[in-house]
């Protein structure tokens, strides 16, 4: 018992100790930075690294670390020294995020006195009244003179600012600190509120053969700190995440000759990809950057026309037929190094322009791209053409059990522009299949679709016939 006793004891003096030698606050601001880098992910989060220059006196100390983000996850924040390992441990960490202002001011003198003062118009003289705050609930509710006013007006003076209000968001540690010189401090944490995206605009040429690709970044901040000079990396990929969008810009559209240097660098990290901005760049506290990501001049592309069947089409006879069907418009290019691109693009939105016959850049469509690997296709559906129409006429159906369906079908396909093109007409088959009968030739894309690619010359037509039987 008396060796319990004596070791609960020490453990009190030493407690006691510590937090008299505690007595000492150090304080780091942005002033003692001397490096930060910020890694962004899609997915509305940052990782910072702060790096800064702090001195700490010998023992355990107080270390108020302000100028943080305001929506950093404080169980995330890890604290070393760099150029002193072994001489520095946190042994304590809060994180202070009550920041002042006027109502929280209030709220922390209902009860006391305060001053008011109020200019006296009437006697050109300032008025200073004494009144206790009843409450700042809504509205201020004050005492004077023993009666209650529902608000006063004139300035509030408070004799000085609460112990535990700070005037901007603060990590504070109870460190163990055993050198005497200044440490090179890393402090590490994520902060949500911050997240980026990719745009990119196409500029198709005259004959639609190749296009101008140019990629942007689009960073959003808004997790209540300003980083300046900082080293820049974008993460590309769906990262998992426990659980617990941007503004358009308008894009000032030139003819390009040539592609600069890109300023990202792009690396494969782990199973997604990394992009290091190959130089400093100041991100500010409620900013929208935008930093170019890519530039390809003459990739080459292909103009798909498409007409889409439905599987709901051979299973039933349709009396009120509605035969007139969109013809879908489709870019399609490879994003590869032979056609002048070849960097994994992130996911984004691309958005198609062209120039009109009088010269005037004018958009033309957009479509969402998902993360795309070098050497994958992308395929963008722009639209509907106007000058190609498609109809759809069921000319026979009849079932032959219950489980078997045959249908014969006639789309037209009509072209009213002035040169020849090429129409895809894409039929969604199910179950047991077979074309019994066909006035053009098809492909069979995979197991469940066929495909005719036909000419349709310009001011005329064509007629693709076909009987089909399927089996449930």
């Amino acid at each position: 018992m008396k060796t319990k006793a004596y070791f609960c004891c020490l453990a009190v003096l030493l407690v006691s100790s510590a937090m008299a030698q505690a007595d000492t606050v150090c304080r780091s601001t942005i002033d003692d930075q001397v490096g930060v880098e910020v890694t962004v992910y899609n997915n509305n989060l940052g990782l910072v690294k702060d790096m800064r220059n702090v001195r700490l006196p010998v023992g355990v100390s107080e270390l108020r670390f302000a100028d943080v983000a305001s929506q950093i996850m404080p169980v995330t924040v890890h604290a070393k020294s760099l150029n002193l390992p072994d001489s520095f441990t946190v042994l304590e960490q809060n994180y202070e995020y009550d920041l002042m202002n006027a109502d929280k001011l209030l709220d922390k003198y209902v009860g006391k006195k305060i001053k008011i003062i109020d200019w006296n118009q009437f006697q050109d003289r300032k008025d200073v009244v004494k009144a206790t705050l009843l409450s700042n609930n809504q509205g201020q509710i004050y005492k004077i003179n023993n009666e209650i006013y529902l608000g006063h007006p004139g300035y509030k003076i408070l004799p000085e600012i609460p112990e535990n209000l700070v005037a901007r968001p603060t990590l504070m540690w109870l460190c163990d600190n055993k050198s005497k010189k200044a440490h090179n401090l890393e402090v590490c944490y994520l902060t949500k509120n911050i997240k980026w995206k990719a745009d990119y605009v196409v500029v198709l040429n005259k004959d639609d053969t190749s296009a101008d690709i140019s990629g942007w970044v689009t960073l959003n901040n808004k997790s209540g700190a300003t980083y300046k000079d900082a080293g820049l990396k974008l993460v590309a990929g769906e990262i998992h995440r426990v659980q617990e969008e941007f503004e358009d810009r308008a894009y000032a559209l030139k003819s390009r000759k040539q592609a600069g240097a890109p300023q990202f660098q792009e690396k494969a990290f782990f199973e997604y990809h990394i992009y290091n901005l190959q130089r400093k760049t100041t991100i500010k506290d409620k900013q929208i950057k935008q930093v170019s990501l890519l530039e390809a001049i003459g990739a080459g592309i292909q103009k798909e026309l498409l007409v889409y069947g439905t599987q709901s089409y051979f299973t039933r006879q349709f009396r009120d037929q509605n035969p007139k069907q969109p013809v879908n418009v489709y870019v399609i290019f490879k994003n590869s190094k032979d056609n002048h691109m070849g960097m994994p693009l992130p996911a984004g939105i691309m958005r198609l322009y062209k120039h009109d016959p009088d010269g005037s850049l004018q958009f033309i469509g957009e479509d969402r791209i998902g993360h795309t690997p070098r050497d994958e296709e992308i395929r963008l559906k722009i639209g509907e053409a106007f000058d190609v129409v498609a109809e759809r006429i069921q000319r026979e159906y009849r079932q032959i059990t219950t489980r078997v369906h045959e249908s014969e079908w006639e789309v037209i396909v009509r072209n009213h522009k002035k040169k020849d093109i090429k129409v895809g007409i894409v039929e969604p088959l199910f179950g047991n299949w077979a074309v019994v009968s066909n006035s053009h030739p098809y492909r069979k894309v995979n197991a469940f679709t066929i495909r005719f690619d036909v000419k349709v010359p310009s001011d005329g037509e064509v007629k693709v016939k076909y009987r089909v039987r399927v089996g449930l």
